[in-house]
């Protein structure tokens, strides 16, 4: 308990017989047994409130990378094992990333699809404006008709 043998406990044992006397010493026991109950429920109390302390401050987060920077292997497998185990629970954070991902694609493939059928319409009214300037320019007077004029 604290740091006594065997002996050192009988040697007290007898020394308290023979000051307090054998008719009070298993009141005085008891007593000591309640005062040491207490004394370490106040112990047990108090380290419980000292943990939470150290909870609410953040102190266990700190500790862990601590211990992961004086064991750097350890702490990337536990990190691995961390984001295997978390990241793909169903309706976690990668659901509702895959889900973002595949409303991006859908938005991506509407807009191209939109920009591609503007770009035809436009190359499409492109070349009826040339097709009809091709076929209202004036022909050009041929060299046939001087020679024959000769």
């Amino acid at each position: 308990m604290f740091g006594l043998g065997w002996s050192e406990m009988v040697l007290i044992g007898i020394v308290a017989l023979i000051v307090v006397g054998p008719k009070d010493l298993p009141g005085m026991f008891r007593t000591l047994g309640q005062l040491s109950g207490k004394a370490r429920g106040m112990a047990r109390e108090f380290s419980r409130a000292m943990e939470s302390a150290a909870d609410d401050a953040g102190v266990k987060d700190i500790s862990k990378t601590i211990n992961a920077a004086a064991n750097p292997t350890k702490f990337g497998t536990d990190s691995l094992k961390k984001a295997a185990t978390t990241s793909f629970k169903p309706g976690g954070a990668t659901e509702a990333l895959s889900k973002e991902r595949a409303e991006s694609a859908a938005k991506f493939k509407e807009a191209s699809a939109k920009a591609a059928a503007a770009r035809k319409e436009k190359e499409a009214a492109a070349e009826a404006v040339q097709e009809s300037a091709a076929s209202t320019e004036p022909a050009e007077p041929s060299e046939d008709k001087t020679e024959d004029e000769s």
